[in-house]
């Protein structure tokens, strides 16, 4: 007589056993419904956007967001809605463990303010044009003139060295961009203005004029300059 394989036969109870199980629990898991809907801003930037619109994109304008199975979400999708706001670099979204829907958010850095023939928006960090928020007002560079395809990487680069650097943050408020695209700076505490040329030559350029600042700031002759010339760059031209 030919004797039975118990043991396989427990193995294969077993593995149907897990089958069975994972397809229920699965079941469960994609009939069960989220918990509720967080928005997340990360970073320090003031919002300029209100928590308030970003999750009505995270749920799609429902009213009750527990509402939402999880077998219904698309993450990818809804992190390119909340990605296509003018004011959101990237968001990342996801469900966490005990069933909320979350969404961390990441704000573009505004680095200057633009005022174009009477239009008016901001620059962010990486060159992306963004709004005007009417939520939080953005205390930064103040430039005027005309941003073309020509002119705009040397001039966001310009804008984002002076944003990176703390005694060009807060000594240059304005900039002026001229017809022939050389750029005229104002400074926030003294009267001169500062004839930049040519947007070449950055860094040299600032490292002249901070020498420069640092050398008549000791004394008060640096209220007698109308202004300081950096177009060459082995010297500064001053002119009272």
């Amino acid at each position: 007589m030919k004797r039975v394989n118990w043991s396989l036969i427990r193995l294969v109870i077993l593995v149907i056993g897990i089958i069975f199980l994972y397809s229920f629990t699965g079941k469960r898991n994609r009939e069960r419904k989220i918990a509720g809907a967080v928005v997340v801003f990360v970073g320090k930037n003031p919002l300029f956007v209100q928590q308030k619109t970003v999750n009505k994109m995270l749920i799609e304008n429902r009213t009750d967001p527990k509402t939402i199975e999880r077998d219904a979400l698309d993450l990818n999708k809804l992190e390119k809605i909340i990605d296509s706001h003018p004011m959101i670099e990237k968001s990342q979204v996801f469900v966490s463990v005990d069933g909320t829907l979350k969404a961390e958010v990441k704000q573009k850095t505004p680095i200057a303010r633009i005022n174009e023939r009477g239009r008016e928006y901001y620059i962010d960090y990486n060159g992306v044009k963004m709004p005007l928020s009417s939520n939080y007002t953005a205390r930064v560079l103040l430039v005027s003139g005309e941003i073309d395809d020509q002119n705009k990487e040397g001039l966001v680069e310009l804008f984002r060295m002076i944003y990176d650097d703390p005694f060009l943050k807060k000594n240059i408020i304005g900039i002026q961009i001229m017809p022939n695209d050389g750029v005229v700076m104002l400074n926030r505490n003294f009267n001169y203005q500062i004839d930049f040329g040519q947007v070449i030559n950055v860094e040299q350029k600032f490292k002249n004029y901070k020498a420069f600042f640092q050398k008549v700031a000791l004394d008060s002759s640096i209220t007698k300059y109308k202004k300081i010339d950096l177009r060459f760059t082995k010297q500064v031209v001053c002119t009272k």
